[in-house]
């Protein structure tokens, strides 16, 4: 058996799991590529594919991942899962996935380059489904990683194999919105993304700004436990970088020594003095 993830945080779930429940043992491997933002179109020709990686190289630039880059190649973690399923009859795949366009997109990818091996490639959709807390409170987790070990025993029961008929519908639904091309995908519900503008994120980045200086740690912090629909930090620093540059945002600091020293606040905005005022 052989487990597909979209974000590394699952992997270490989706393993310790797998120590309670011995029949789910397999490989994990994780798609690491975050195809819910970024340039999409002629994602599977050569072109396509050089035009994202400079789109990514130009957003983690100044990041603690910019090693990253080289390390992620998901077309030959597909080439060695073809082989794979190739090779052995009975290899079974499942891929897992939660309610966020992360998980989605990456379904949408992958799938698509499968059909010949449909009847060998289940999916694991935890869509509104809720699930028990630490607290034993019932939650509708949006990532898998959200979900307690124990639970994943219950989760594994929702394998099912990807139908023809999805085989057909859904790589459709992914060409199309590869077409659109927009910079940042939004899951509306079920399996249908929504295109919607590069400064989509740009809204919960500006509501932790003030005109007083901030660390830029602090904020990317607060944004993330603050925001509904989540994304990358890398990707919400490149967006406070765009904004800085159209004069919306005020950095102190060198971006070329990364985050840790920069300072951030909004632009034109004077802070009002402590300082006692002269009569």
């Amino acid at each position: 058996m052989i487990h597909i993830v979209f974000e590394q945080p699952n992997v270490e779930v989706l393993t310790k799991a797998i120590e309670l429940d011995k029949t789910m043992q397999g490989d994990i491997i994780e798609i690491k590529d975050d195809f819910a933002v970024g340039p999409l179109l002629d994602i599977y020709e050569t072109e396509g594919y050089q035009q994202r990686r400079d789109w990514w190289k130009q957003v983690l630039e100044y990041s603690a991942y910019t090693e990253q880059l080289n390390l992620v190649d998901d077309k030959l973690t597909l080439h060695n899962l073809i082989n794979r399923l190739t090779e052995n009859r009975d290899e079974l795949v499942w891929i897992w996935m939660a309610q966020n366009a992360h998980d989605v997109c990456g379904y949408y990818w992958l799938m698509s380059q499968l059909k010949e091996y449909q009847g060998k490639i289940e999916v694991l959709y935890l869509n509104n489904l809720p699930f028990f807390n630490e607290k034993g409170n019932i939650f509708y987790p949006n990532h898998l990683s959200e979900i307690l070990r124990k639970e994943f025993i219950k989760a594994k029961k929702l394998a099912r194999p990807i139908t023809l008929s999805e085989f057909e519908v859904d790589p459709d639904e992914w060409k199309k919105i590869c077409n659109e091309n927009s910079l940042v995908r939004f899951l509306e519900g079920g399996k249908k993304l929504m295109g919607k503008e590069i400064d989509f994120y740009d809204k919960d980045i500006l509501s932790q700004m003030t005109g007083e200086s901030q660390k830029l740690s602090k904020v990317i912090s607060n944004v993330l436990n603050k925001m509904k629909i989540k994304t990358g930090d890398a990707f919400l620093v490149w967006r406070i970088r765009e904004m800085q540059a159209a004069g919306k945002l005020e950095t102190t600091g060198d971006w070329a020594k990364g985050w840790k020293d920069l300072g951030i606040k909004l632009a034109g905005v004077e802070t009002k003095s402590t300082e006692p005022v002269n009569a």
